[in-house]
C-alpha cells in the first residue's frame, strides 16, 4: 500500500513538472527556442542517433550485470525505466499501463528542446575553454545526473556515451562558427533528435503492448 502511494505521488509530481515544461514551451523565449530547434534539425543530427543508442544500450546491458549498478530508486518502487515515461509494475494489466505513458509523452514531446537545451547549457556550453579532464568529468556527470530521476545507476553511467557524442557535436560546431550560443544550439538539436527517437521507440512499445492486451 505504501509503495502504491509513493508511485502515485511520483506520477503526480512528474505530471506537474511536465505541465510546467509544456507551459513554458508555449510562451515567449521558450516558444521561440522550441520552434528554432525543431525547424533547424537536419539529417546530420538524425543519422548518428541509432548508433549512439546502440552504444548506450550495449554498455548499459554490460553494467546492469553488476547488482549494485542495477539499482535505481524508481525500480525500487516497482517502476520501470524512468518515471518520466510513466511505467510501473503498479499499472501492469490496467488501462493506466499505456494511458499514463502516452499522456506523459504527449506533455513531454513539445518541450523536448527546452529540456535538452537546459542540459546542454549545464554540461556542454563553454566546453571550448575546458581542459580534456574537465570535459571528461562533465560527460560522466551528464550520465550520472540521470540517476536522480530514477534511472538505474548502470544505465545512467552508460548515458555518458550520449554525453560524449553531444560534446563532440558542440565542439565541432564551435570550431566552425566560433560562437558559444550557436554551438550550444547545435548540440541541443542533436540532443533533441536523440531524445525524440527514444520517445518514438517508447510509443511503439506502449502501443504494441496495448494492442497485444
Amino acid at each position: 500500500m505504501i509503495e502504491q502511494g509513493l508511485t502515485v505521488t511520483v506520477f503526480v509530481l512528474v505530471g506537474l513538472r511536465l505541465l510546467q515544461g509544456l507551459r513554458r514551451s508555449r510562451m515567449g523565449d521558450g516558444r521561440h527556442l522550441v520552434s528554432s530547434v525543431y525547424r533547424t534539425i537536419r539529417w546530420r543530427h538524425l543519422w548518428p542517433v541509432p548508433f549512439v543508442l546502440v552504444g548506450v544500450s550495449a554498455v548499459a546491458t554490460l553494467l546492469l550485470q553488476f547488482p549494485v549498478l542495477s539499482w535505481g530508486w524508481w525500480s525500487a518502487l516497482g517502476g520501470a525505466g524512468t518515471p518520466l515515461l510513466g511505467s510501473s509494475n503498479e499499472t501492469v494489466g490496467t488501462v493506466w499501463e499505456w494511458l499514463i505513458p502516452l499522456v506523459f509523452i504527449a506533455l513531454l514531446s513539445p518541450a523536448l528542446p527546452l529540456w535538452a537545451h537546459a542540459e546542454e547549457q549545464m554540461f556542454r556550453s563553454g566546453a571550448q575553454l575546458w581542459s580534456k579532464r574537465r570535459r571528461t568529468l562533465k560527460t560522466a556527470q551528464f550520465g550520472m545526473i540521470h540517476a536522480i530521476v530514477g534511472i538505474p545507476l548502470g544505465v545512467a553511467a552508460a548515458l555518458s556515451i550520449g554525453g560524449a557524442y553531444f560534446m563532440f557535436v558542440y565542439l565541432r560546431r564551435f570550431r566552425v562558427a566560433g560562437d558559444q550560443y550557436e554551438a550550444t544550439l547545435e548540440s541541443t538539436r542533436a540532443h533533441t533528435a536523440y531524445n525524440g527517437l527514444i520517445i518514438m521507440l517508447v510509443v511503439a512499445l506502449v502501443v504494441s503492448q496495448a494492442v497485444a492486451n
